[in-house]
Order: C-alpha cells, then structure tokens, then sequence
C-alpha cells in the first residue's frame, strides 16, 4: 500500500483524497519503528503478531531460533501450525484467540511443534491488540522455550514419585512424616506393619502415642524432637508401642527436613522392629552368664577335688605304711585271720588309692595343672612298660591279654608317663569290662600318618548312643549301687584330655554284642 511522500502537498479542492488511503491502511503497520527494533532484537522470546485470524504477520528473531522458521516461510501462515496435530484438530488454537480477545490476554503453558517435528514446551502469553476505537486488529503472541525447566520438573516429579513408591513398598521399616510439632502427616506400609495403625487412624495424631508411659513422663519423644532439631537426627533403641498396646523393641531415626533458609519443615522419622534381635541378645547374655557360672562352678570343683584329693593321699599312705609293717611281721607274728583281714585292707587301701588318685588327676585336668615332656617315645616301650601292671588283674579276671610283637619303627610324638597312663586305663577297662575267658588284643602301628595304640576286648560292647557318654566325668556304663564295676568313671575323660594335650585324640569303634576297641593315634615322630 502506498503512503503519500513526506512534504507533498493534496489539492484544496480533493481534501479529502489524501485521508482516504490513511483509512484504508492495515491498523497493524501503525506500531512504532521504536517498539518494532526493541522486537527485532530479542532472541530469547519468539515475539510476533497475529492478525484478527491468526495469521501470523511479523517475525522476529528469537521466533526463528524457538522454531525453525525463517520469516518468508512463516509470515502469511495461520499459527495453528505451531500446535501438535491433536491440540490443532481440537480447536485449541481458535479457543485461545477467543479468550485473549473477550479477555484482553491469554497465557498457558504446553507443547508446541518446531519445523523440524520436534516439540518444546512452551510459555505463551497471547494479548488482543485494538485500535483506538477497541476495535479487535490483531493479536501479539510472546513464547517462551521451557523444556529444560519442563524436563527438571519432570525428573523432579518422577523422582519423587519413584522414592514415595520405595517408601511406600518397604515394609521391614516403619517410614512417615511428622509435622515440626510432631503430628503424623504421613505413613508407609511398613509403619502400618510395625505399629498396626491404617493411615487414616493415625495420620493427623501425635507420634507421641508410641510411646510408654514411663517415656512421656519424662518427655522423651519432645527431647527426640529437639535433639533432632538441634543435630540433624536423633538415634535411639528402646521399647516403643503397637496399636493392641504390645511392645517392641524398636531402633529409631529421626532427620530433621530443613527449607531453603534452614528452617525446621518437619521430620522424617524411621522406625525398625528388633525385637527378635533384642531377645537373641538377651538369650546370649543369659547364656554367657549360664557358662560363666558354669566355670565358676567347674574351676571350684576342680579345686575342692585337687584339694580333697591331695588331703586324702596323706592318710592314705600312713594307712599303706602300716599295712606293710604289719604284714611283715615287725610287731610280732600274725595268725590266718589277721593275715586275712590285713590283705582285705591291702585291697581297699589300693583301691581307694587308684580312687583318689583318679580325682587328683581329674582335678588337674579341669584346672589345666598338667605338663606335658614331649619326646620321641617308642610304642613298643610304652607297651613294655605297662604289660607288667595290667598282666596281675588279667590273671585274676581269667581273661587273656595278647600283646603284639615290638615294631621299634612305630615311633611316637608324645609324653612317655602320659601314654603309658592312657594304655594302663584302656587296658585295665578292657579287661574289667571282659567276661572270664574274653581276651585283650593290645597292638602298635602307623596309621594315615599317625602313631597308634589300639586296644580290642571281646566284651559285651557299647550301644551307639553311649559311645560317646564314655567320654563324660563320672560315666560309667552298666553301673549301680549293686554292679561290681569299680572306678570313679573319670578314667576316660582324663585318658581322652591327655590324648588331647599331646595333640592326639582317643576314640571307640564298638558294637553291641561284638566287643570294642579304643584307638589312641598321636603324632609320629619326625
């Protein structure tokens, strides 16, 4: 459209030709040349204007770079093409005209379309523009690129939707909110396992009601609250209580949630149940103090046996001295009865003898009172030296001790006294335990490295769930007031801990019916 050149002159007589083109130019070109370069040059905002339908008119910079289209390849368009496919075949374009021209402004946000296809989220703010008259001559569109804003947003939304999802499925930890008073403002499904309480029955309520009495009388959870505060969590253990009034032993965490400025939003509070934990621990401090006692009790027995035993040997000996003076006859010749009576406290004096000194050795066990000569020891020596000591009880039981040949290669790691001890014990059991007639078989060898003492009877065998009751103080098979089986049942206990100090073990193969036979192996010499 033509405009008449600055300073021309209209004739008088056609005043009012040159007014007429004036009324016929496009309302939309009298914007200022001022406002159109402060358009051109913003780039950060897609500024254009619209016409009365729509169409767009003007297209400034920041338009080109927010959506892909130069100027001739958009001017003249309707700015629908801007919208995605489903918002344009819904009218969306045409219903924001309507409200920014009955309004006077219209402002959303959503997605918009590039020229490329891709899309961004947008900030629109679209103002009705009128002429002087209030006539509707356009519209000035202002879009604003927000998809990096769009895209935290919704990483923050999704985020926080993924942690309300984790915290609502935990379930071995009760998880909630308290408000900076203390009042429940949220609660997982693990704190409704815990506590037994719904949501809607203990959001909006104190948190104060978990705990005992004996807690808020001396304020406690208003303490936790101001620890929190102060430090940034609290931490505790202690009884806290379900909605039937049971307890629990529960560990506590309570954080402090702080705004921008460092003031106290709330609480995040997290409960768990260790209540099995509690009483596993008590269990164990019971039966650590169960074995402490039982030490005590063992390390006092030993004691009073090692004392008694010792106490009893003085006597003892005074009683063996006399009974060989007297059988000599120093004191004067003796008749058949009192030599009768003289070897029946022989008996019971030796007996008693063995007795005591079963105990003593028992006690020294127990109190870990016993050295050990470690040495090469020969078996066959070993064996030599016990067949002396055992061959007197074998003739008078009837029963026949077979003693193997000496093999002075099987050469053992051990103590000489405390081996010979173990064989006496072993040899002298198998033959109490025979009947007249039964046989011993004693042997030596190597065995899967080892030195090894073997000791078989022929007697009447040990069920299998007593083979190893053997092994306990006191134990002995088959015994009662009225049973001929003499000892104090520490024979093999003793035997077994000496094996063992000498870093050997002493064992049993039997069976009912069928004899046994104790195996003592040690290490062999190097």
């Amino acid at each position: 459209m033509d405009h008449p050149a600055e300073g021309d002159t209209a004739d008088p007589g056609t005043a009012a030709a040159p007014s007429q083109p004036r009324r016929s130019r496009d309302p939309l070109e009298e914007i200022p040349d001022i406002h159109r370069l402060l358009v051109e040059s913003v780039r950060d905002y897609a500024i254009f204007i619209l016409d009365a339908e729509g169409y767009v008119r003007t297209w400034n910079p920041g338009a080109l770079r927010l959506k892909g289209y130069t100027a001739d390849e958009i001017i003249g368009r309707h700015f629908s093409i801007f919208y995605p496919p489903e918002e344009a075949r819904r009218g969306h374009p045409e219903h924001e005209l309507e409200a920014a021209a009955a309004e006077g402004r219209y402002q959303e946000e959503g997605w918009r379309v590039r020229q490329d296809g891709t899309r961004f989220w947008a900030n629109v703010l679209i103002t009705a523009l009128r002429s002087e008259d209030g006539a509707l001559i356009g519209f000035a569109k202002v879009t604003r690129d927000l998809t990096e804003r769009k895209e935290a947003e919704e990483s923050l939304r999704r985020s926080e939707e993924r942690f309300r999802l984790l915290v609502q499925g935990v379930q071995d930890y009760g998880i909630f909110m308290l408000d900076p008073d203390g009042t429940i403002a949220g609660w997982n499904e693990g704190a409704r396992r815990i506590k037994g309480y719904e949501a809607d029955e203990i959001v909006g309520r104190h948190f104060s009601v978990f705990y005992p009495e004996e807690d808020l009388a001396r304020g406690k959870p208003a303490m936790e609250l101001e620890v929190a505060a102060r430090d940034g969590r609290f931490e505790d253990e202690g009884w806290r209580l379900r909605k039937d009034g049971g307890r629990f032993w529960a560990n506590v965490s309570i954080i402090a949630l702080r705004n921008d400025a460092g003031e106290v939003m709330g609480f995040a509070k997290v409960t768990r149940d260790l209540t099995d934990r509690r009483a596993a621990e008590l269990r164990a401090i019971e039966d650590a103090r169960k074995v402490a006692r039982a030490e005590a009790a063992s390390r006092a027995k030993s004691e009073l046996l090692a004392v008694l035993s010792h106490e009893l040997r003085t006597p003892l000996t005074s009683i063996g001295a006399y009974v060989d003076i007297l059988a000599f006859g120093i004191q004067g010749p003796l008749t058949e009865p009192q030599r009768e009576a003289l070897e029946r406290i022989r008996q019971g004096h030796r007996h008693l003898s063995m007795l005591v000194t079963d105990l003593l050795n028992f006690g020294m066990v127990q109190a870990g009172r016993i050295t050990f000569r470690i040495a090469q020891v020969r078996l066959a020596d070993v064996a030599e030296a016990v067949r002396p000591l055992t061959d007197p009880l074998a003739y008078e039981r009837g029963v026949e001790v077979e003693w193997q040949e000496p093999d002075e290669a099987v050469v053992a790691h051990g103590d000489a006294a405390r081996l010979q001890q173990i064989l006496v014990n072993l040899v002298t059991n198998a033959i109490k335990y025979n009947d007249p007639g039964g046989s011993v078989r004693v042997r030596h060898l190597v065995r899967d490295g080892k030195a090894v003492l073997e000791v078989a009877d022929t007697g009447p065998g040990i069920p299998a769930e007593d083979v190893e009751a053997i092994f306990e103080p006191f134990t002995q098979l088959g015994r009662s007031l009225t049973s001929t089986h003499e000892g104090t049942g520490l024979g093999l206990a003793i035997s077994r801990q000496l094996a063992r100090g000498m870093g050997g073990e002493l064992g049993v193969r039997s069976a009912v019916g069928e004899g046994s036979t104790f195996v003592l192996s040690v290490p062999l010499a190097p």
